[in-house]
Formats: structure tokens, C-alpha cells, sequence
């Protein structure tokens, strides 16, 4: 399926680590121009050579999206280099405490992942959907989480933090969708990945006296389809909910997480 994606101008935020690097790879084969932002440049730039590799242009812009005028000379960046932005994804975030129960969590902890998945999320839009109201045209994909869907012990901040990122999305694309704008959130349940074996699942593992391969092996047991998800599933839902073949799709949230949040 041709997901006319080709010529598009796509900014992502956060393409530079985690699932980010797979998400702008699938955005560049299907021949879409790339700005990716974030704040570690030479992780930024060395995906954006393999960007380039592909036959599109990609260049990479330093932003905190937590600054509001950081996100706009982003844009206007976009905006100067190719013209428009057609498209929006934002991959930035943060896993914030883990294991931590709500009464352990402490206040500048939670305060901090609020900021980066919410406030992040909502500068960049804010940004871009001027641009996009102008032309009458544009496609925002924020990565959100299951744990946004369901809750989860031990992971309270984030939770709250996706959840709200859900009302967000929600409440922007009934605003827009008058401008011909899709506003819409895949949720990855566990990505596989360095920080899901480096960082969630020791915690996960230590508090249950197991290995990190077996707590791995239990939460795939959770999921339908028996297994864990990686960066290219979230990279195709991210695709499919930015191109004009999800066209009548908006508002909603996407749970890429082997059937756990859904069923």
C-alpha cells in the first residue's frame, strides 16, 4: 500500500534514541523529509546521515520542547528549509520513576515526567498547527503509553503523565479537525529496546527476586500475542496514522502492545 508519504515534511521530536531512530528510518523509506529535534545532537545527526542515505532530506535542529520559544524557531527552522510541515510526531518523553509506588514518588519527580510528556507535547503542537491551519492541511502522532490506557503499579507518574497526554490529543483534534487536521496517539505497551532491558525491567526483576529475561518472559505472558513489541511496530502505526490513508481517523489512541491495554 502506497501510504503517499512521499515529498511530505515530517518533524519528529526525540528521533534521536529509543524507538526514535526506527520511527524517523520508516518516515525516510517511505520518502518523507525529515527535521528531527531534540537536545543530543550528535545522536540527532548520525540519524539524520542515515536519513540521507535513503534519498531524502534530513537535517537535525537542537530544541528542548520544554522551551515554548525553542519549539517555534523549530518550525519556523522547518519552515524556512522546506517550506511547510506537513506532519508532527512526537516521540519525546521520559519513563520517569520506576517501582515507585504513589507515596513514594516524590513531588519533584513527578512534577518533572508531567513536564516532559505533556508540556513537551503541547509546545511543539502549539508551534505547529498554525502552519497547518494556514494550509488547510497537517497530521500530529503522539506517542503516548498503554500504561496511559491502564494503570500500573509502581508507575503512577507515568501513567498520569500519558493519560493526560490522551486528553490532549483528544481534546486538540476536535478542535482542528475543522482545518482538516488529524490529531491522534499510538500507545506502545513495552518496547523492546536498551532502556526496557537497562532500566525497567532490572527494576521490575529486583522487585520480584527474578532475572531480567524471565520478568521479560513474564510480561509477554500478559499480551495476546505472546510477545513484546519493538520499534518498527511502533514506527508502522506511527506511518499509518501520518499518512492520507488513516484520512478519517482522529482522536483516537492506537495501543501497539501485542493485545494487553484492548483485551
Amino acid at each position: 500500500m502506497d501510504l503517499q508519504l512521499a515529498g511530505k515534511v515530517a518533524i519528529l521530536t526525540g528521533g534521536g534514541k529509543g524507538m526514535g531512530p526506527a520511527i524517523v528510518a520508516g518516515f525516510a523509506r517511505e520518502g518523507a523529509h525529515v527535521v528531527l529535534a531534540g537536545r543530543d545532537m550528535a545522536a540527532l545527526d548520525s540519524v539524520a546521515v542515515t536519513a540521507r542515505d535513503t534519498g531524502v532530506s534530513a537535517i537535525a535542529v537542537q530544541c528542548d520542547v520544554l522551551a515554548p520559544g525553542a519549539t517555534e524557531a523549530l518550525v519556523a527552522e522547518a519552515e524556512a528549509q522546506f517550506g511547510q510541515v506537513d506532519i508532527l510526531v512526537n516521540v519525546a518523553g521520559g519513563t520517569g520513576p520506576v517501582g515507585k509506588t504513589s507515596w513514594e514518588t516524590t513531588a519533584e519527580e513527578f512534577d518533572q515526567i508531567i513536564r516532559l510528556n505533556m508540556t513537551g507535547c503541547a509546545n511543539s503542537m502549539r508551534a505547529v498547527l498554525p502552519g497547518m491551519i494556514a494550509r488547510r492541511y497537517g497530521k500530529i502522532v503522539n506517542v503516548g503509553g498503554t500504561f496511559g490506557m491502564r494503570g500500573r503499579a509502581g508507575r503512577m507518574a507515568y501513567s498520569a503523565s500519558k493519560w493526560g497526554l490522551r486528553g490532549i490529543t483528544k481534546s486538540t483534534a476536535i478542535e482542528a479537525g475543522q482545518y482538516n487536521i488529524n490529531v491522534n496517539l499510538v500507545a506502545p505497551g513495552m518496547v523492546d529496546g536498551p532502556r526496557f532491558r537497562s532500566t525497567v525491567m532490572p527494576a521490575y526483576a529486583k522487585a520480584r527476586g527474578i532475572t531480567v529475561e524471565e520478568a521479560a518472559a513474564q510480561h509477554a505472558s500478559e499480551y495476546a500475542l505472546q510477545r513484546i513489541s519493538t520499534d518498527e511496530d511502533i514506527a508502522a502505526a506511527c506511518l499509518f496514522l501520518a499518512s492520507d490513508v488513516s484520512r478519517q481517523i482522529t482522536g483516537i489512541d492506537l495501543p501497539v502492545d501485542g493485545g494487553w491495554a484492548a483485551l
